[in-house]
C-alpha cells in the first residue's frame, strides 16, 4: 500500500477554502432573487384551458424566416428550457439564427383534464395552434419542431395533416421505443398503467421526476450537489444551477388518459414502429409524412438513446432525410456552450434552406 501523504498546512489550507466557499454560498444563496423562468421577450397570442400559445418577438428589423417556427415541447416538463438562461436559449439562438418562433406551453393539468385524450392534444391542441399560425401569417404551411415527446406528437400530426407542415425538425424524439439500450422503457414496458391511472386519475409529476432521476441516481441526486460547492461563491454560476434545478423539479402532472395511451401504444406497443397508434379516427402511419425532415438527436442520450431516434430514417415517405447526431446529452444539447454554438445555427440553415 501507498503511504497517504497529506501535510498538516495543505489540509488546513484546503479546509480554509472550503468553509469560505461554503460561507460566500450561504450569503449567495439568501440573497438570491427569484428564479426566472425564460429569458426572451414573447407575447401570448392565443389561449384554451391550461394551454398558451407564445410568439417570441425578434428586434426590429432583424431578419427572419418568412414561414414561421411552432415548438411543441415534452408533456412531461416545462418548456421553458429551450430558453434557460441569457447564454444559453435555443430559442434566443434560433430567432438569432433568423426564425420567427411560436411555442405551445402545455401549463399544468389539473382534475378537469383527467379525461383529456392523445387525440385532444395533437388533433386537438396542437391543430389549433398550427391554424392560429397558419393565419397569422396566411400561410397553407409551417415549420414545426418537436421536442422529445413532443417530437413524437409531431410526428404523428405531421403524419395526419401533412397540408399544413412545410418541414418538420425533430430534436431528441423517440421513434423505437423498445431499443436494446432504453433503461426507461424495460422499466415500463411491463407497468401496469391500467392501474396507475385507474387508482391515481392524474399521473403526479412528482413520481415521474423521481423515476428519472433513478436513471442515473448517482449523478442526478448526489454527485451534482457535491459539485454545486465549487460554484457556491460565484453568484451568477450559483444561479443558473438553481435555474435547472428548478427546471427538474418542475414537473406538471400528467392527464391520466392521456398518460395511459402513452404508454401503452408508444412503450408497450412501440406503434410508431409497429403501428397502431389510433387518434380519432384514424391510425398514424409515418408514410403520411412526406415533408424535408431534420433529425436531431444526442449521442450520450440516456432517456432518449441515438439507436431510439435514429430509426426515423427511411420510416416516412420524405425524399429530403437530413441528421444531426451532437456530442452529448438529453439536456446538454439544450443548455451546454457547443450546443448553443452549433445546433440552432444548422436548424435556421436547414430552414432557411427549405423555406423559399
Amino acid at each position: 500500500m501507498f503511504p497517504i501523504n497529506i501535510r498538516p498546512e495543505k489540509l488546513a489550507e484546503e479546509m480554509a477554502g472550503f468553509s469560505q466557499k461554503l460561507g460566500k454560498g450561504a450569503e449567495n444563496l439568501l440573497h438570491a432573487d427569484k428564479i426566472d423562468t425564460g429569458v426572451s421577450p414573447k407575447e401570448l397570442v392565443y389561449s384554451e384551458d391550461k394551454l398558451r400559445l407564445y410568439h417570441y418577438t425578434a428586434a426590429e428589423g432583424a431578419r427572419q424566416n418568412p414561414v414561421p417556427m411552432l415548438i411543441v415541447y415534452a408533456l412531461v416538463n416545462r418548456p421553458y428550457m429551450t430558453d434557460i438562461q441569457e447564454d444559453r436559449s435555443t430559442i434566443k439562438n434560433l430567432i438569432a439564427a433568423g426564425q420567427d418562433v411560436y411555442l405551445i406551453d402545455w401549463g399544468y393539468p389539473d382534475g378537469a383534464d383527467s379525461s383529456l385524450t392523445l387525440d385532444d392534444y395533437i388533433n386537438g391542441y396542437i391543430d389549433r395552434c398550427v391554424d392560429v399560425v397558419r393565419e397569422r401569417h396566411g400561410l397553407e404551411r409551417i415549420n414545426l419542431l418537436g421536442i422529445c415527446q413532443g417530437g413524437a406528437f409531431s410526428l404523428c400530426y405531421t403524419a395526419l395533416h401533412q397540408e399544413k407542415i412545410k418541414n418538420l425538425v425533430t430534436m431528441v424524439t423517440p421513434v423505437d421505443f423498445q431499443t436494446p439500450d432504453n433503461m426507461l422503457s424495460a422499466w415500463v414496458r411491463h407497468m401496469d398503467v391500467d392501474l396507475l391511472v385507474d387508482t391515481l386519475g392524474n399521473v403526479p409529476g412528482e413520481l415521474l421526476n423521481w423515476t428519472f432521476l433513478s436513471l442515473k441516481p448517482f449523478s442526478l441526486t448526489g454527485q451534482k450537489y457535491i459539485n454545486m460547492v465549487d460554484v457556491l461563491d460565484d453568484e451568477k454560476k450559483l444561479k443558473n444551477f438553481l435555474r435547472m434545478e428548478k427546471w427538474i423539479f418542475d414537473s406538471p402532472d400528467q392527464a391520466g388518459e392521456a398518460f395511459r395511451q402513452f404508454i401503452k401504444d408508444f412503450y408497450q406497443r412501440n406503434g410508431l414502429l409497429n403501428g397502431g397508434v389510433r387518434l380519432g379516427e384514424r391510425e398514424v402511419d409515418l408514410k403520411g409524412i412526406r415533408c424535408p425532415i431534420l433529425n436531431v438527436f444526442g449521442e450520450f442520450d440516456h432517456l432518449v438513446p441515438p439507436d431510439a431516434s435514429r430509426a426515423l430514417k427511411g420510416r416516412t415517405a420524405s425524399k429530403d432525410y437530413t441528421e444531426i447526431a451532437f456530442r452529448g446529452g438529453h439536456i446538454g444539447i439544450y443548455v451546454s456552450g457547443k450546443a448553443q454554438g452549433t445546433i440552432p445555427p444548422a436548424i435556421g440553415q436547414w430552414l432557411d434552406e427549405r423555406s423559399g
